[in-house]
């Protein structure tokens, strides 16, 4: 579920982007911002950590999960091709289980290895099936790689806390110090602002998207995820991010009209059988726990 709300929330993002003009930090601080308020109705009660390291751990968490994530990627953009940058963040479930081995000496299962693989070859042939460009530019592609490494942190580091706090007070956190971080940006930026757009009920798309983006994308989402992390492990569950790129691709035929190509189908293909494999393929083991 999950998956399948970031992977639709481009639809969104492209018509108040491309038509009302919001900027990706008011994308991100607006969105947010509103997601924290609704979720601090929920949990007004609980307001604070136990003790201040669980608090540093939601803010780094926050930080990478939230603003820092972002900003690497949509300046990404600016340099390197959408394609690049689609690839690359597609390889942060590999960071998480080379991170996750690294830090708590867990074990690396070879068939995870080997479907990521598989998965990824399918995430090429998606980007390419869409007509998207793959070229080395370093600027923009080690953004993009910074923004994947960002996300990979936030799971290791949220693992932490995911079983002394619930899923609706980790989330808040994790919105509140994503938004704080990103606000200095907001107040700088050159371009005007387009919140007054968000209450121009004659062009009600664009708070219906909004909305959207909000409910299912932010706290929906994000609430689930952080479930998902807690029932499955922080591996299992990113390796379920490379089914963003087929299901964008799905939703783009559905909503907006666009074609799939034999390349798209076989990318969907080997990204499902990259998935079977990371899950049943119990191979051997890399590191082990001393």
């Amino acid at each position: 579920m999950t998956v399948s709300f970031w992977a639709t929330s481009f639809l969104s993002t492209k018509v108040l982007m491309e038509k009302g003009g919001f900027t990706p930090v008011e994308m991100y601080v607006y969105r947010f911002a509103v997601a924290y308020i609704l979720l601090l109705c929920l949990t007004f009660r609980h307001i604070k950590s136990r003790n201040w390291k669980d608090e540093f751990t939601l803010f780094i968490s926050g930080i990478c999960a939230g603003s820092l994530y972002f900003i690497t990627e949509n300046y990404a953009l600016r340099l390197t091709t959408a394609g690049n940058v689609s690839l690359l963040a597609s390889i942060s479930p590999l960071f998480t289980t080379f991170l996750m081995a690294l830090v708590f000496r867990q074990k690396i299962q070879t068939g995870v290895l080997i479907g990521s693989g598989v998965a990824i070859a399918g995430v090429v042939c998606i980007i390419l099936s869409n007509g998207a460009s793959l070229e080395f530019r370093p600027q923009g592609d080690l953004l993009a790689i910074a923004a994947a490494l960002c996300w990979a942190i936030y799971t290791i580091a949220v693992r932490r806390v995911i079983p002394l706090y619930t899923s609706l007070f980790i989330t808040r956190k994790l919105f509140f110090y994503g938004v704080i971080t990103a606000v200095p940006l907001l107040l700088i930026q050159h371009e005007p602002y387009h919140l007054h757009l968000l209450f121009d009920f004659s062009q009600p798309e664009y708070i219906l998207n909004f909305l959207f983006l909000v409910m299912m994308c932010s706290v929906c989402a994000y609430l689930i995820w952080n479930e998902a992390m807690k029932k499955l492990g922080s591996v299992t569950a990113n390796n379920y991010l490379y089914l963003q790129p087929p299901i964008t691709m799905v939703a783009g035929y559905f909503f907006l009209g666009e074609k799939i190509l034999l390349l798209g189908y076989i990318g969907c293909a080997l990204v499902i059988g990259g998935l079977i494999v990371s899950d049943k393929w119990k191979g051997s083991i890399w590191f082990r726990k001393k």
